[in-house]
């Protein structure tokens, strides 16, 4: 019976020490999350490496950048310092589990008047420890955890955004160099068509409204040049500064024109069950929503009692020669349970549960976002192609509509007006078919993104579905 009486303390202790107050936290099922079997729209059959997808477009001046966006990007850098962050607040979450331990030291003289002056020398330790027998410390390390995973994830996303916006703004001035030698090559042409037209003014053959007409459209055209190459200026800039770089600094490389990316074949997407595991913004979502479940527990916790052990250590003397003339010490133990608080603490809770509940809708809605982004991405790359095939024709039809236009012009059997609207017609096809192949290429870049690309999704230690 003895020994029963002697057990039974340590052995409630190690019991309750096992539990751990709150819900424990699961990760989502794909279908509580409203999650498909298969996109609305369809992808191909082209296996596609995510990580590193910009390399598939093949162009090194678009790799180069944004290999040193990577590296150099002032919001990327500042995102960087939140995980640092993140990873100290863990480090402090620890710590605060653990045994607290400060040592003293004192040394004094006593005055008096009649006596000797008197010494005191005085070095002691004091210990305590409050056990986490309900759990509240256990899942603030887990929220603390889950919350250094979201900042790694939040930080993936920046990586995988930044590549992106790198790539698209490289395509504007690609495409803006694209238009404006499409405006200057016109420009050439309806300069001989409008000396031909005053040729034949001057020869009496048409009126003087032909020329004005010629001259009308040249100049149209003359005019889309300048705020092309301010779309072009505005691109290049911009690359700059997304290098970490000033305004300007990579003009000697971005200046050169050169073609656009190939937009290649379609790449297969997966299912959508997928993305839980390759879009990083879904991940940083879901370790919000188990942040947030393990807070309910700390908060829970809080209604429990609260066992504290403490202990001290102390050493005094009246001779600094020798420390240790007396010794003490003690261990003590106390217990502190809330009576009364207004109902702080059961709010506490309610307010813990609410912001769950919301940390779930918006994990949900992270993860209807990304469907929608990746079927968005499929239409936009469907429509695209397209418009390509179509505007091609188109400028097929244009060309030789001109050079029919212009022969039959120089004969006499046609008025300047059909010849107007073939060269005006030429040109908004030229046009429409150089935006077009850039709206395919951001096709291909947004899905990429939308597809989790731009980042690593192999799992690592601290990052799973585990709070």
């Amino acid at each position: 019976m003895s020994r029963l009486r002697n057990g039974w303390a340590p052995g409630l202790l190690l019991a309750l020490s096992a539990c751990a107050a709150g819900p424990d936290y699961a990760p989502a099922q794909p279908s509580d999350l409203g999650v498909p079997s298969a996109y609305a729209g369809s992808g191909g059959a082209a296996q596609a490496d995510l990580v590193d997808w910009w390399r598939s477009l093949d162009d090194p001046v678009l790799t180069d950048l944004i290999v040193q966006a990577l590296r150099d990007n002032q919001d990327l850098a500042q995102t960087m310092a939140r995980v640092a962050q993140s990873r100290a607040a863990l480090a402090q979450t620890r710590g605060s589990n653990r045994p607290q331990i400060d040592m003293t030291q004192r040394n004094g003289r006593t005055f008096a008047d009649g006596p000797p002056d008197s010494w005191s020398f005085s070095n002691g330790i004091d210990a305590r420890w409050t056990l986490d027998l309900f759990g509240a410390q256990k899942r603030s390390v887990q929220a603390a955890r889950a919350d250094y995973a979201a900042a790694g994830f939040t930080l993936a996303n920046a990586q995988a955004l930044l590549a992106a916006e790198v790539a698209r703004t490289y395509i504007d001035l690609r495409t803006a160099q694209a238009r404006a030698e499409i405006a200057r090559g016109s420009e050439a042409v309806q300069r001989q068509t409008e000396q031909i037209v005053r040729w034949r003014a001057g020869a009496g053959l048409v009126s003087a409204i032909d020329v004005e007409q010629a001259r009308s459209l040249r100049a149209q055209t003359a005019a889309t040049v300048p705020q092309l190459e301010q779309s072009e200026a505005q691109a290049r800039y911009r690359l700059a500064v997304l290098a970490g770089l000033a305004p300007g600094a990579l003009d000697a490389v971005l200046r050169q024109p050169r073609p656009l990316p190939a937009a290649g074949t379609m790449i297969d997407t997966g299912t959508p069950a997928d993305l839980l595991r390759r879009r990083p913004d879904v991940r940083a979502s879901e370790r919000s929503l188990a942040a947030a479940t393990a807070r309910i527990g700390v908060a829970r916790a809080q209604l429990a009692p609260a066992l504290t052990l403490s202990g001290s250590l102390t050493a005094s003397s009246a001779r600094a020669t020798n420390p240790f003339d007396l010794v003490t010490g003690g261990l003590f133990a106390s217990v502190s349970q809330m009576i009364f608080d207004g109902g702080q603490r059961r709010a506490g809770i309610r307010s813990q549960e609410a912001a769950a509940k919301g940390a779930f809708a918006a994990y949900r809605a992270t993860v209807l976002g990304a469907l929608e982004d990746v079927d968005n991405a499929l239409v936009a790359r469907s429509a695209a192609d397209r418009r390509i095939a179509a505007l091609q024709e188109q400028v097929e039809a244009s060309e030789r509509s001109v050079v029919l236009a212009r022969n039959n012009y120089r004969a006499g059997t046609n008025d300047f007006r059909a010849l107007l609207e073939s060269e005006r017609s030429l040109l908004g096809a030229r046009d429409g078919l150089a935006n077009a192949r850039a709206a395919q290429v951001n096709a291909v870049i947004q899905l990429y993104l939308a597809l989790g690309g731009g980042w690593d999704a192999a799992p690592s230690a601290g990052t799973t579905g585990q709070s």
